[in-house]
């Protein structure tokens, strides 16, 4: 299909729990979509890093991830050991392995009936087998794990033609020129350049940073991921990465296990009946602490309540939890990637792009504004995950141009922008209060009853 005859762009948003289709057209206007959820199973953990000389941190250098049964890796060696079906096919030289994308694109392009066997280079690297470097399958890692590299995916670019819909599907003939992880997609779809990052905010949150064409390995506690690459030829792409475990979830809680509110769009209401948190600090660390402080042994805490505070009081610090997290993470990036602490885009400025479901909360929003001191922006499309597969599916058939991709002052005229209104001496006090409180989180995980 030309550019001239293609009128709209499908993407599929392929989640953890549901399925989602949208159609976009040439403005990158949303025009339709659906969405089909589903049920997860979990099989037993996988096996732990203590057989390796290096540790968690042993295949860091080569794919940027520590070993953890969170990445592909482990699941298929789980598969391999456990499943006696996939045993057998792996030795018969009959096993196809791949992430969702890969199981994707093989069923619409024929399955069985030559179906292509491929992934793209962010789904790649977070199996914890890819080079970040060489972007192939890296052969002294699959030695180390005993994994073939016979039933591996062929690795592409994000944006390329992968191949077309087979028959036998309503939109037969309609190429697949499009694939990215979730959150590279989303960081796609917030039009980040270097310099740039982006924070998608739901039941927890992930922050990353473009680091242009320079892999930067963390001292900080972060993960060293690749953020994009548009096409075969194109430059790559890299980033830093942060996760939050505990960010809207916090709000689910206040929700179903206090009773302080009865629904999530509540909150913002509540905590604007105070101007302040009153002294309340608030830290989820229900399960931990994930990056930067990497602390297992955390455990939440709700600290600085008097006669004085009310439920209002503890929504907003709730809320501010969620931005100090993020705040935490975006200094960790400042370090470890800018000169002197400081990360700052072409025209010489941080700002920070958000999306995800808690980003219509206008006042969470601002906070996370005001304790970074630096301008938050808010698309008019805050599902910019489907957005940024859209974008890469359209620019290899010619729909897009990267110009009308990264055309960011565009983009910013739609925008909501919330700038601080805090004063740097009160930014500094709160963040010191803020770092008291998550201290008193550490080594809480053994107290007895």
């Amino acid at each position: 299909m030309s550019n001239k005859e293609a009128a709209y762009v499908g993407s599929i948003d392929q989640g953890t729990s549901s399925t989602r289709f949208i159609i976009y057209d040439r403005s990158a206007r949303p025009v339709g979509s659906h969405q089909v959820e589903f049920t997860q199973f979990y099989p037993e953990a996988g096996k732990l890093e203590k057989e390796l000389p290096g540790g968690r941190t042993h295949f860091v250098e080569v794919c940027g991830l520590p070993i953890s049964t969170y990445f592909s890796a482990l699941k298929l060696l789980w598969l391999m050991e456990n499943v006696d079906a996939v045993k057998e096919a792996v030795k018969a030289g009959d096993a196809l392995f791949g992430t969702i994308d890969t199981w994707l694109i093989w069923s619409l392009t024929g399955g069985i009936n030559g179906g292509i066997h491929a992934t793209d280079v962010s789904n790649a690297s977070r199996t914890m087998l890819m080079n970040l470097k060489t972007l192939y399958w890296d052969k002294p890692t699959l030695k180390t794990l005993g994994i073939p590299a016979e039933i591996l995916p062929k690795i592409v670019s994000n944006s390329e033609l992968i191949g077309k819909i087979s028959k036998g599907w309503a939109v037969s003939g309609v190429p697949i020129s499009g694939c990215l992880g979730d959150q590279h997609a989303a960081m796609l779809g917030q039009s980040c350049r270097k310099g740039e990052a982006k924070s998608t905010y739901g039941t927890g949150a992930f922050i990353l940073l473009n680091t242009g064409e320079e892999i930067i390995q963390s001292k900080h506690g972060l993960l060293s991921t690749l953020a994009f690459k548009l096409g075969p030829k194109a430059p790559t792409n890299y980033a830093l990465e942060g996760s939050i475990a505990i960010a809207g979830a916090a709000v689910q809680w206040l929700r179903d296990s206090l009773g302080i509110i009865s629904s999530a769009s509540e909150i913002e209401e509540l905590a604007l009946k105070v101007e302040s948190c009153g002294g309340v600090y608030f830290v989820p660390a229900f399960n931990g602490l994930f990056a930067p402080w990497w602390r297992d042994d955390a455990r939440g805490v709700c600290i600085g309540i008097t006669r004085f505070t009310s439920k209002a009081h503890i929504a907003r610090a709730v809320l501010e939890s969620m931005c100090f997290q993020v705040k935490d993470v975006l200094d960790s990036m400042h370090k470890d990637a800018g000169e002197g602490g400081e990360v700052k885009n072409e025209k010489g400025e941080f700002l920070l792009r958000v999306d995800g479901g808690a980003t219509v909360n206008s006042l969470l929003m601002q906070i996370q504004a005001d304790l970074l001191g630096s301008p938050v922006v808010r698309p008019a499309d805050i599902e910019t995950t489907a957005l940024g597969a859209a974008y890469a599916a359209g620019l290899a058939v010619g729909f897009w141009t990267e110009d009308e991709i990264f055309a960011s002052e565009e983009k910013l005229k739609s925008a909501t922008i919330f700038r601080s209104t805090l004063k740097e001496e009160l930014r500094k006090k709160k963040v010191e209060s803020w770092c008291k409180a998550v201290s008193r989180t550490f080594d809480l995980a053994d107290l007895s009853l």
